[in-house]
């Protein structure tokens, strides 16, 4: 019943602004704005935006009801064209945002963390498996697979041919590979 009071009240605040009654038109922005900022909310958790997008919701919606309040058929209810409008403007604010997530720093600062150390330690690794290769193998694999490099430069680097370097690489790739393969399960 309270719903119903409410919608036949707004009904008639909105009747009487459309009428040019300035008072009717503030209470009736008055009394709609806090379940404005209610159904925002609510449809914002619902489709994971920030919080904080809920009122700039509300405001947009304000804005369209003010610009819009002509096309509102008075022999209808008003909640469901204020609730379309509410949708409307999440609908836009969502592809406004694109598929942005919002997430805590404190969250990332703990993955970056991680990852730092996980390429600390990769590097360790990378280095104690390098240092098991004689020269010029080691700087070989180093420059090609660690840094990028290619063929050309480590073969200037070295002062080798590039075939004589292609041949080192695959020579010392195929070392690595028996000393370091995992042992068949």
């Amino acid at each position: 019943m309270k719903d119903l009071a409410r919608e036949e009240q707004w009904s008639a605040w909105m009747r009487a602004a459309i009428g040019g009654d300035t008072h009717a038109y503030h209470h009736f922005l008055s009394s709609v704005a806090p379940h404005l900022r209610t159904m925002a909310r609510r449809r914002c958790a619902q489709f994971g935006a920030p919080a904080s997008e809920a009122e700039d919701i509300v405001q947009e919606v304000l804005l369209s009801i003010h610009l819009k309040r002509g096309t509102w058929d008075s022999s209808r209810p008003i909640a469901p064209w204020i609730s379309t409008i509410i949708r409307n403007k999440l609908i836009d604010s969502l592809r406004r945002r694109g598929r942005h997530i919002d997430v805590p720093l404190d969250d990332v600062i703990a993955v970056l963390q991680v990852d730092e150390q996980a390429q600390a330690q990769e590097r360790l690794d990378v280095d104690r498996i390098l240092k098991t290769l004689k020269e010029p193998q080691r700087t070989i694999v180093q420059a090609i697979s660690v840094e990028g490099s290619s063929v050309r430069e480590t073969a200037g680097r070295v002062n080798m041919t590039e075939g004589a370097v292609r041949v080192a690489l695959h020579r010392a790739l195929k070392a690595l590979s028996l000393t370091y393969r995992e042992p068949m399960t």
